[in-house]
């Protein structure tokens, strides 16, 4: 039987670009960056991003529509009512990317004194790193160990 190659598929139905559709902009990264270091709040995300004000809001805005964040409201004594803005399952399963931007940051653009930030397993103080593994549990160390197959939400493109 003939498998079709990653040429014949259609380009529309890549998961890589509609992830792009959601968070492949440097206001959205970086509004994550803070929500999974804990930043919660719209002005304390606006002070850490340095994000304008109307760009943030749109951002948090799609964040939210899109399901990886979500509000909660809170009241300061004296105040209205404001959100503050956490994570979702779906959100938090970005992470591994986010490190993996971080740590490819770290490699090759950060300063000769080293990286700004380094990540440690709160358990044992150990630095983390990031591995591939297939299922059977081999682990892989680059694209030349890939194939790429079509998934079951794969079609042809018209000829």
């Amino acid at each position: 039987m003939n498998v079709p190659s990653r040429m014949d598929l259609r380009a529309d139905k890549c998961s890589i670009e509609r992830t792009l559709d959601i968070v492949g902009e440097k206001w959205t990264f970086l509004v994550l960056r803070e929500a999974f270091s804990g930043v919660r709040r719209f002005a304390d995300m606006q002070a850490t991003t340095g994000a304008p004000r109307q760009v943030l809001s749109a951002r948090l805005a799609r964040l939210v529509d899109e399901g990886l964040l979500r509000k909660e409201p809170y009241r300061e004594p004296g105040q209205r009512q404001r959100d503050e803005y956490r994570l979702t399952d779906k959100g938090r399963d970005l992470y591994p990317l986010m490190v993996a931007l971080m740590h490819w940051g770290d490699k090759y653009l950060s300063d000769d004194d080293g990286p700004p930030v380094r990540l440690t397993h709160r358990g044992c103080g150990a630095p983390v790193a990031q591995h591939f593994r297939c299922t059977d549990g081999h682990d892989v160390s680059g694209p030349r160990e890939v194939t790429p197959v079509p998934g079951e939400g794969a079609e042809l493109r018209s000829a």
